[in-house]
């Protein structure tokens, strides 16, 4: 049968806390059984060389008849030899049927001593039994035949082996601790793993809308439940926004059609009154301010489209293939007007972004420059870690200081350089900051030290 793939955030929780409390039942059950200082059955192999043993005890005292001497002997058990390493015997111990030690030694001693322990805690003769003591274990009793009396036989040995792993754990606080962290770390990984996929695909979507790409992520739906949920709604949003945009487009685009095919017919109404009647004033009048409610359209048209499209086209570009070609015809255009203009050297970095948007920001502030500048523009260009920054000042009437922060405004003209008869419409600036801040920028205006106005551009490289 094929388990359910846990989907859910807290099913997950729930189950690596299961699934740790299981490991520690399993650990404290099978804890009793591996302990070797716990009294317990002898059975198997053990066993059979415990009887063993006895039956090679019985047949080495099997011709006499004094028990005294008997256990005299066996108190001062043979040392064998194995190779060139010495080890001792088993130590063996006779008990009477009370439970009374038969020993020829007057001071007892350590193995006396948790022999007499052992004995206690044994219920019954009948089922050999077993325990360790520190180092030293203790097995027994079977029955045993010597000097035709009925007694029964324990043995003790040195235990060599090392303790069962668990029994390590338990004994030793720190390096339990380290097991549990051992076995939790990787549960503890997975489980944060878990949580920071689908938490960073959310992120990076996020940060592209910020970017202006509303594109729909179905990477965003996969996962566990509550983040497949949350993106779900995420790209609902998304699609949403999108057919804002989309009707915001429909309609701009409708009021464009609507309001220019009106003032194509005015200025054609406007020829013709002139070829019939000559240029007056009023007709020549009627057509600029047609001709500036026009371009007035197409750069409030402009304004829009750069608002929602400006993600379509995104690219890396040098710096000096978006703006050296700018900077050198404007100082051409500069030079036909009596005024000088310096840039500094382009430095060798790449912008990424949409090219068209970058260069027409750079492009207005550098001709607002070379037109409403007196004599000198001077460009700097440098870098700062991971920002290129752009300064961009003249020699002209300038800001004042509490309308520095307004000329980014749409419509918005200074009243004493940017009246009507300047041939702005208060929208070019407000183009320039949206294509700035479409690009993660900043931008700022404040009063140069030529005496004009000092615009301080960062993009981020």
């Amino acid at each position: 049968m094929k388990l359910p793939k846990i989907t859910s955030l807290y099913g997950r929780i729930f189950a690596i806390f299961w699934l740790t409390m299981l490991l520690v039942l399993i650990a404290v059950l099978a804890l009793p059984h591996l302990d070797p200082r716990v009294t317990k059955e002898i059975s198997g192999e053990p066993l059979e060389q415990l009887l063993s043993l006895r039956d090679k005890v019985e047949k080495r005292f099997a011709g006499q008849s004094n028990l005294g001497r008997i256990i005299y002997q066996l108190d001062k058990p043979e040392s064998r030899h194995k190779g060139n390493h010495k080890q001792r015997a088993p130590s063996v111990f006779i008990v009477d049927q009370e439970g009374n030690i038969l020993s020829t030694q007057k001071n007892p001693d350590f193995k006396t001593k948790v022999l007499k322990n052992f004995i206690t805690s044994v219920d019954s003769f009948d089922t050999p039994m077993q325990k360790l003591y520190g180092r030293y274990m203790l097995a027994g009793p079977v029955p045993i035949k010597l000097a035709n009396q009925e007694l029964y036989l324990y043995i003790g040995l040195r235990w060599t082996e090392p303790p069962p792993f668990l029994l390590r754990m338990f004994d030793k606080p720190f390096q339990l601790l380290f097991a549990v962290m051992a076995v939790s770390t990787p549960l503890l990984l997975w489980l944060a793993w878990a949580l920071s996929q689908p938490a960073r695909r959310l992120e990076l979507a996020a940060k592209r809308v910020a970017n202006g790409e509303f594109k729909q992520d179905p990477e965003l739906e996969k996962g566990m439940s509550e983040f497949k949920q949350a993106g779900s709604s995420f790209n609902q949003m998304v699609m949403a926004v999108n057919q804002m945009i989309s009707g915001q487009q429909r309609l701009l685009s409708d009021i464009s059609h609507e309001l220019r095919s009106p003032l194509t017919r005015l200025r054609m109404a406007t020829a013709l009154a002139t070829r019939k009647q000559g240029e007056s004033q009023e007709l020549l009048r009627i057509d600029t301010e047609a001709q500036r409610l026009e371009q007035m359209i197409g750069e409030l048209l402009e304004l829009s489209r750069m608002n929602t499209d400006s993600h379509v086209t995104r690219e890396s570009q040098p710096a000096s293939s978006l703006w050296e070609e700018i900077f050198s015809d404007a100082k051409f255009e500069a030079e036909q007007l009596g005024k000088t203009l310096r840039f500094s050297e382009i430095p060798d970095v790449s912008i990424s972004g949409n090219p068209k948007l970058l260069m027409s920001a750079i492009e207005n502030i550098v001709r607002n420059a070379i037109r409403y500048g007196k004599t000198a523009i001077n460009i700097t260009l440098s870098t700062d870690k991971d920002t290129l920054r752009i300064v961009v000042e003249d020699d002209g009437p300038g800001v004042p200081d509490d309308e520095l922060q307004d000329i980014f405004r749409p419509f918005y003209r200074v009243s004493k350089a940017r009246d009507r008869d300047s041939g702005g419409t208060g929208l070019g600036l407000a183009i320039t900051q949206s294509a700035i801040l479409q690009h993660s920028g900043q931008i700022e205006a404040s009063r140069s030290r030529l005496g004009g106005l000092k615009m301080h551009v960062e993009l981020p490289l």
